[in-house]
């Protein structure tokens, strides 16, 4: 297939030092989203996991672009599977027990795959119509923040009348 056809492409991060759980709980936050957002996602996210995520999708990004000839503003991420590592090769490590014991830890180890795509006909994904319960509660403080303090202040006397009324 040319380069100018391909309308994705692909970048892996294999034997990374962390846990398959930890880092799907970071690739399903960002399956699906356009490029910009999932990074934004990422930057933020708070999580240790999402820091070699990020790189990679910047590595694919930068794939896409000198590889494929893609323009990254239009590009989604397409796919991100993340995989165990090889059984026999964790790390083993030992933690002290009682009476002179010892048990290993397994530290796991990681294969992530990230595909990126662009979207047929569209630089940007759809926006569903209903906003996620996240995005209600952050829009319901943006208002609230919004508002000036006097209307603030009549709110909380009118609640204050009602429970007076209903009291009598």
């Amino acid at each position: 297939m040319p380069a100018a056809e391909r309308t994705e492409a692909v970048a892996h991060l294999k034997f990374t030092r962390m846990g398959p759980r930890k880092l799907r709980r970071v690739a399903d936050a960002i399956r699906g989203k356009s490029v910009r957002e999932a990074l934004t996602l990422l930057r933020f996210a708070g999580v240790f996991a999402a820091a070699p995520i990020e790189k990679l999708l910047r590595s694919a990004v930068a794939n896409a672009e000198n590889n494929h000839n893609m323009d990254a503003d239009g590009l989604y991420v397409r796919r991100i599977t993340v995989d165990g590592g090889p059984g026999g090769r964790f790390t083993k490590r030992l933690d002290p027990r009682a009476q002179g014991r010892a048990a290993f830890k397994r530290r796991r180890l990681s294969h992530v795959t990230i595909v990126v795509g662009e979207r047929p006909g569209k630089t940007e994904p759809r926006r569903k119509s209903g906003a996620s319960v996240a995005l209600r509660g952050q829009q319901r403080r943006l208002a609230a923040a919004a508002e000036p303090a006097a209307e603030k202040k009549t709110a909380r006397k009118r609640t204050t009348t009602r429970k007076k009324a209903a009291a009598k």
